[in-house]
C-alpha cells in the first residue's frame, strides 16, 4: 500500500494520496487502507516517510526567480489538507506521529538546499547581507506554514515576495 502510495505522490502530487486512490493502486479494498491509517495525514506521513522532499533541491541562478518558483509550489503543496496534516504533525515536537529521524531528514534537506541558494546568489552578487544560515529556512518557509495551515488562508505572491526580501538585499541581474 505505501509502495501504491508513493507511486501517486511522484506521479500526480499530495493530492492524489487518497484513501480511495491507494486502495485502487494498490489493489486492495478501502477499509484495508482505512484500517492502517484512519486519519489522512496519518497516510500521508507514513507516504513521505519513504520519499525525498522534492522542494529546494539544485538551485539555479539567477537564485531568486528559482526560489520563488520553490516557494509558490511549496505554498501550492502545503495548502492542501493532509500535507497540512503533515506539516503540523511535524512541527509537533511532542507529538510521536513522526519519527525524529524523518522529521531531521526532512528539516536537513531543505536547510541543505536553501543554504546553497543562498550561497549561489552571494556568489553571484544577487544577494548581500544574507540572514544567518540558522535563520533562513525558518524565515522563508515559517510564514507560508503559518498562512496556509494554522490561518487556512492563500499564500499570496506578495507574502511570497516579502519573505524573499526578509532574507537579506537582493540585487537585479545585470
Amino acid at each position: 500500500m505505501l509502495d501504491a502510495a508513493r507511486e501517486l505522490l511522484a506521479r500526480e502530487g499530495p493530492a492524489a494520496v487518497t484513501h480511495q486512490r491507494v486502495a485502487r493502486q494498490a489493489g486492495v479494498g478501502r477499509a484495508t487502507v482505512y484500517r492502517h491509517w484512519p486519519r489522512p495525514e496519518q497516510l500521508m506521513l507514513d507516504t513521505m516517510a519513504g520519499v525525498e522532499l522534492p522542494f529546494f533541491r539544485d538551485p539555479v541562478s539567477p537564485v531568486r526567480p528559482w526560489l520563488w518558483g520553490q516557494l509558490r509550489t511549496f505554498a501550492d503543496e502545503i495548502a492542501l489538507p493532509a500535507v497540512a496534516g503533515v506539516a503540523l504533525a511535524m512541527m509537533n515536537s511532542s507529538g510521536s506521529s513522526l519519527p525524529a529521524e524523518v522529521h531531521d531528514r526532512f528539516s536537513a534537506t531543505a536547510d541543505t538546499g536553501l543554504r546553497a541558494a543562498v550561497a549561489l546568489a552571494v556568489a553571484e552578487g544577487e544577494l548581500t547581507a544574507p540572514a544567518d544560515p540558522e535563520d533562513i529556512l525558518a524565515l522563508l518557509s515559517g510564514p507560508l506554514i503559518h498562512r496556509a495551515c494554522l490561518q487556512g488562508s492563500i499564500v499570496s505572491d506578495e507574502l511570497i515576495d516579502r519573505v524573499i526580501d526578509s532574507i537579506g538585499t537582493w540585487h537585479p541581474r545585470s
